[in-house]
C-alpha cells in the first residue's frame, strides 16, 4: 500500500498534527495519536521540514527549562512567594517606646499626697503590666457645702479606665451636699438615705455620659459627732478603736453567697474564671458606679453603717483593694497607729506611705490609695 503525503497548501494540512504514516492510515481512527510531544525528524528535503523546525522553536521558547512530568494522581504544590520585608528603623521604634514610658512615669497623678489638720492621703499608681494610668481618686472635703459640722472623705477605685472614679470624685461631694441640705431630723436612717441617693445620682449621671469603665468606692460622712460609712465594691473602711481594728464595711465581691444569689435572682450568673469569681464571667466586684454593660447586676446601691464617734475611736482608714489584698485589717492599724496618735500632719502622711510601701513590697501591682481620718477632731464633745 502506498503512502500519501499532505502538501502544506492542502486543506487537510495542520502544523499541530503529526504526519500520518502508512500504518496509521490503515489503523482504526481511535488508535491514531495526535498529541505526541515531538514529531519525528523529517528528511532534509521533506516539504514538512520548515514547519517542523518552526514548531520546535515555538515549543522551546514557551518552555525554556523542561520540567519533569508529575506522576499520575499527584497534587502539584504552588510555591510560596518570598516574604515582603518592610524595613523598620529599630532606633526610632525604641525611642518612641521609651518616650511613651517616660510620659507615663512623669505623670504627676502617678503619686498624690494631701494632708490637712483632720486627715492625710497618699496614692500611688500601680506597676501592673497593662496599667498605663492612675485610676484611683480620693476626696477630702471638710465643711462640706459650707457646713462646718459636715465632712466627707472618700476613695474611688476605677477599673476599665479612670473616667468613673474621676467623675465620682468631682461630682459626688456636690450631690452629697445637696442631699444633706434636705436632711432635717438628723437620725441615722435619714442620713443613710441621703448617702444612698448621692451614690445613685452619681451613677446615673455618669451613665448618661456613655463612657466605659466603672469604680468601687467607700465614703465616710461625719456629721455632728456621728459617722456614716458606706461602700459599693471592694474599697474598705477600718476603724482603730483603742488600737483594735474594726471593719466597718464588707467587700462586695462576686464570691459572696448573698451577692451571687442576688445576681442570679436578677437573671445573671457568677462563674469562676482563672480562680476568681466574676459577674457574667467579667467583673470580680458585684457593686459599683458605672459598668453600663453590667448595670442590670452590678448596682450602685451602697451598704451603710452609722455609729457615734466616741473617745475610743482613734482614726479611720479608707483604702482601695490594692492595700487590702496584701495587708490585713489589724496589721494596717498596727502600722499606722504609732504615726496617728498625735496631731502631726507629716506623721499621718508617713503612715499612709508606709502602708502603701508595705503592700508594694509584698507584690501588689494595683493602684493603691490610703486615706487616714483623725477622728478625735470629730467627736461629739469636740
Amino acid at each position: 500500500m502506498s503512502c500519501s503525503v499532505a502538501i502544506p497548501s492542502s486543506p487537510v494540512f495542520s502544523p499541530s498534527r503529526r504526519p500520518l504514516s502508512c500504518k496509521a492510515l490503515s489503523a482504526s481512527p481511535d488508535s491514531a495519536s495526535v498529541s505526541s510531544p515531538a514529531p519525528p525528524p523529517s528528511a532534509a528535503g521533506s516539504p514538512l521540514r520548515p514547519f517542523s523546525l518552526l514548531r520546535a522553536q515555538i515549543r522551546d521558547e514557551a518552555s525554556p527549562t523542561p520540567q519533569k512530568a508529575a506522576p499520575a494522581g499527584s497534587v502539584l504544590k504552588r510555591r510560596r512567594p518570598a516574604p515582603l520585608l518592610v524595613p523598620v528603623d529599630g532606633a526610632a521604634v525604641a525611642a518612641a517606646a521609651a518616650a511613651a514610658v517616660a510620659a507615663v512615669e512623669s505623670d504627676p497623678s502617678n503619686e498624690v499626697e494631701e494632708a490637712g489638720d483632720e486627715f492625710a492621703a497618699y496614692c500611688r499608681r500601680g506597676r501592673g503590666r497593662r496599667r498605663v494610668e492612675m485610676e484611683d481618686r480620693h476626696v477630702a472635703k471638710v465643711a462640706l457645702g459650707g457646713d462646718p459640722d459636715v465632712a466627707l472623705f472618700a476613695v474611688f477605685d476605677g477599673h476599665g479606665g479612670k473616667s468613673a472614679a474621676e467623675f465620682a470624685a468631682e461630682n459626688m461631694p456636690k450631690f452629697m451636699a445637696e442631699e444633706m441640705n434636705k436632711v432635717h431630723g438628723g437620725d441615722s436612717a435619714e442620713i443613710e438615705g441621703a448617702v444612698k441617693t448621692s451614690y445613685l445620682r452619681t451613677d446615673e449621671e455618669f451613665l448618661k455620659r456613655e463612657e466605659s469603665g466603672g469604680a468601687c468606692c467607700v465614703t465616710a460622712l461625719l456629721h455632728k459627732g456621728g459617722l456614716t460609712v458606706s461602700n459599693a465594691g471592694d474599697c474598705r473602711a477600718v476603724l482603730s478603736r483603742a488600737g483594735k481594728a474594726e471593719a466597718l464595711t464588707s467587700d462586695h465581691r462576686a464570691a459572696r453567697d448573698d451577692e451571687r444569689q442576688r445576681i442570679e435572682n436578677l437573671g445573671g450568673f457568677v462563674v469562676n474564671y482563672r480562680g476568681t469569681w466574676r459577674v457574667q464571667g467579667s467583673l470580680a466586684v458585684s457593686r459599683g458606679l458605672g459598668d453600663a454593660h453590667l448595670k442590670q447586676w452590678v448596682v450602685a446601691d451602697p451598704d451603710s453603717r452609722t455609729l457615734l464617734v466616741d473617745p475610743e475611736c482613734e482614726f479611720l482608714l479608707l483604702a482601695s483593694d490594692g492595700l487590702w489584698d496584701k495587708v490585713d485589717n489589724q496589721e494596717a492599724v498596727d502600722i499606722a497607729r504609732p504615726h496617728c496618735i498625735g496631731s502631726d500632719k507629716a506623721s499621718r502622711v508617713d503612715a499612709c506611705r508606709r502602708l502603701v510601701e508595705t503592700a508594694v513590697s509584698r507584690g501588689s501591682t494595683d493602684d493603691i490609695s490610703v486615706l487616714i481620718i483623725q477622728l478625735q477632731k470629730f467627736t461629739a464633745s469636740s
